[in-house]
């Protein structure tokens, strides 16, 4: 899943893209408001984690323009200050979450993957699709209660696909969440990751809506 990183100390950045990297996430890192705003209208992202202290446009700025604009994408906000009316400020905004610097990187996954799976529907951090059961928080997917053993791009595709069950979910929209920027909806990558996906599950989960994308559900 991709994440929008606004943040303008580039160690501190360095460190959080790490942190999210090894927690299976892509990141898109932004050092200044003005590229975070126009990157959540130009890319899909599952969350952003914004400084307010942002140069060339303040964090509050870009959110206020992000909801404005029907952004609706969870963010969770960093900050240095730790004054109530900053965070009311950034509520107002539209923030769904604070973290105050310093931090720990456990904390930031953990209240990342909570505010995504609560933007998918789910309230609970355990996910359930007939045999297949993620783990949010332990980032863990079973199959009949065994672990299932999957490379990272696999993870990020189920993982993906059990946080929007039941949905159809096109190649593009797909192939943006697993792979990089530029990702070729035409090309064949995402079909061999498919197709692994299915071998590994042994049962028919996947379906393909021809014309149309994917589908995770017990039901063709």
């Amino acid at each position: 899943m991709r994440i929008l990183l606004a943040e303008d100390d580039v160690t501190l950045a360095g460190r959080i893209r790490m942190t999210l990297e090894e927690a299976g996430f892509l990141v898109r890192h932004c050092t200044d408001g003005t590229d975070a705003e126009e990157a959540a209208h130009i890319e899909d992202f599952e969350a952003a984690v914004l400084d307010l202290g942002l140069p060339g446009l303040d964090g509050l700025s870009v959110l206020e323009r992000w909801r404005k604009a029907g952004k609706s994408l969870p963010v969770l906000v960093l900050t240095a200050r730790s004054r109530w009316h900053d965070k009311l400020a950034g509520f107002d905004a539209g923030a769904d979450d604070f973290l105050t610097k310093p931090f720990h990187a456990d904390e930031l996954v953990l209240r990342l993957r909570a505010l995504i799976r609560r933007s998918a529907g789910h309230a609970h951090p355990c996910l359930t699709c007939g045999p297949l059961r993620l783990d949010t928080n332990a980032s863990r997917i079973e199959l009949n209660g065994s672990p299932l053993r999957l490379t990272a791009q696999e993870f990020r595709i189920l993982s993906y696909f059990m946080h929007h069950a039941d949905k159809v979910i096109s190649r593009s929209q797909l192939g943006e969440h697993v792979y990089e920027a530029g990702f070729d909806p035409d090309s064949n990558t995402l079909d061999v990751l498919i197709g692994r996906l299915r071998r590994k599950l042994g049962v028919d989960l996947i379906h393909t809506l021809r014309g149309l994308g994917y589908r995770l559900s017990e039901t063709p």
